[in-house]
């Protein structure tokens, strides 16, 4: 798995032999790196990482939202797989909805109707896999917030893009627009409230933020704006070890999250390709790219009629992730023209008829590897950018948005329910070899998570890319962006003009976007070399990250 001479469009990948850690922000990823110094696991500095970027990227990550994890190596006995999203309120019913329009507002305090569940993920994980004395793992996030952090490209972009909605929440705008204006990259960012809840976190323990202050502060606030969330749905949630699901793609075996989240479809699109020789198009032809957003579409299409939460909803993931099944949808696609967008039928219906919903979202994936071979491969999402763009009280912490993805349709899988938990686009994922983990990878982006998947595991396995190149080589993204619905093909202006024309010319709706574009996500990844006792890192020079190692 290894082409040396492959393109090379900008860094070489991260080497080190005793741990490793790759986030989207580069002080997320060094506070991570700090805590396998000081003799962490792979958790602990998972945690510590997240909890930097809560403070420092918290228009992607944060308290208020949902996070993901697959744990492998010593001591796992296989892949552990931990479910850290939140429920809807108890308050949280259609008709209360109803009242206020045909959807749930994607932003507000009626935005945030779901528990946030990373921090009860953030205990379960340390628990069972933890080193470090817990408040430990928040000494940087504590300091970036109560000192201040410098402001990021990407943060710096958002804070821009969402001038209105910040300025809705008094909140968000003594926080972020401390000048009325966006902060500019490398302006201080200082967050006294949320360093406050991180100490109280810190000291007292993941369960403060559930039954202590904090969840009392949020729901008193939010409560009396119209937001469902009641002290008691926080004080009853717990974060849950699932059963991850697998599939196979050139003898390796590859891992994901079973719905709520849209693993399986990640899953699907590899059965899909699997069935093709994909090396024969050639890395970066248009018959590349082609083959892989029509099993993207066919993927979906599955995804779109039955992603919800499997505690309502019976899923049949085995007849989904079925190689047989597979073989029969590949007959779908057309090696010479596009399938027309929304055009494409399940291969198993529920029967209802029920309307389906694209999704989207922001979010951060980070990975780390630690001295004694344990492998984190771990997702944490507020939804949209700023989330719900609303914080609880004086916690400093963002609301999640993550229940505005719920269907006021009553026949819709992922209706909105108390107690339910919505749909979900993120996905960590890893890849095995004869039962060893050999690459913890994955992308924040919303409908983009699966596609980017796509592109980096066919690049590192079919074409023999290291993490960095399969990484940074040039992406696309079908369907909806950020929130905002689309059909569209976007492809970043460096997969040049001819294969723009031939994609456009089999029936594609091309459109170019920026050579480095955001909305492509920011992707991370840590291969391990078992021969060689070897760790090989990439992070994605879309964000602001990187991978260290030691």
């Amino acid at each position: 798995m290894s082409n040396p001479n492959g393109p090379r469009t900008g860094r070489p990948p991260t080497y080190a032999p005793r741990g490793m850690v790759s986030t989207p922000h580069t002080l997320a990823s060094s506070a991570g790196l700090d805590a396998l110094a000081r003799g962490g696991s792979a958790v602990d500095a998972a945690i510590a990482a997240n909890a930097v970027l809560a403070v420092v990227y918290p228009h992607m990550a944060g308290l208020g939202g949902d996070g993901f994890w697959l744990i492998a190596g010593p001591g796992t006995d296989g892949v552990q797989a931990l479910n850290a999203s939140g429920p809807a309120a108890r308050a949280a019913t259609i008709q209360r909805y109803r009242q206020h329009g045909t959807e749930i507002p994607a932003r507000g305090p009626l935005a945030a109707l779901t528990v946030p569940g990373a921090v009860d993920g953030w205990r379960l994980a340390h628990e069972r896999h933890g080193r470090l004395n817990w408040a430990e793992l928040f000494d940087a996030a504590i300091s970036y917030a109560r000192h201040g952090a410098p402001v990021s490209r990407s943060l710096a972009d958002w804070l821009v893009t969402d001038l209105p909605i910040l300025r809705q929440d008094p909140q968000m705008a003594k926080t972020f627009l401390p000048a009325t204006d966006p902060q500019r990259d490398g302006a201080v960012l200082i967050q006294d409230d949320l360093a406050r809840s991180l100490e109280e976190l810190a000291t007292e323990g993941a369960r403060a933020f559930y039954e202590g202050s904090i969840a009392e502060r949020i729901t008193a606030d939010l409560g009396l704006r119209g937001s469902p969330l009641r002290r008691e749905d926080f004080a009853a949630y717990r974060a849950g070890w699932v059963q991850p699901i697998s599939t196979t793609y050139r003898g390796y075996e590859v891992v994901q999250l079973p719905p709520n989240t849209q693993g399986f479809a990640a899953l699907q699109i590899l059965n899909l390709l699997e069935g093709f020789d994909v090396a024969s198009w050639g890395e970066g032809t248009a018959d590349y790219y082609h083959h892989i957003v029509e099993a993207v579409k066919v993927a979906f299409a599955d995804r779109d009629e039955w992603l919800t939460d499997p505690d309502f909803v019976d899923i049949p993931l085995d007849l989904l992730l079925d190689k047989g099944y597979a073989d029969r949808r590949r007959d779908l696609i057309d090696p010479r023209r596009a399938l027309e967008p929304g055009t494409v039928e399940p291969g198993v219906r529920r029967g209802d008829g029920a309307a389906r919903r694209q999704h989207g979202g922001d979010t951060v994936y980070f990975t780390a590897v630690d001295a004694d071979g344990m492998v984190v491969s771990s997702i944490q999402s507020i939804y949209h950018d700023f989330g719900a763009a609303v914080i609880g009280g004086d916690t400093g912490i963002i609301l999640q948005n993550r229940g505005s993805s719920f269907s006021l349709d009553d026949r819709h899988p992922n209706r909105l329910e108390p107690g339910k938990r919505s749909s979900h686009t993120i996905i960590p994922a890893m890849l095995l070899d004869g039962g060893q983990p050999v690459l913890a990878f994955g992308s924040m982006g919303g409908e983009g998570q699966p596609q980017t998947q796509a592109a980096m595991l066919t690049r590192i396995i079919d074409f023999g890319y290291d993490v960095q190149q399969a990484i940074e080589s040039p992406r696309w993204l079908m369907g909806r962006t950020w929130g905002t619905a689309s059909s569209d093909l976007r492809l970043e202006s460096r997969i040049g003009d001819q294969v723009a024309r031939e994609l456009t010319r089999r029936g594609h709706p091309v459109r170019t976007d920026a050579a480095w574009s955001g909305s492509m996500g920011h992707a991370q990844a840590i291969r391990i070399h078992h021969d060689r006792g070897l760790l090989e890192g990439g992070a994605d020079p879309r964000g602001d990250g990187a991978a260290h190692g030691r």
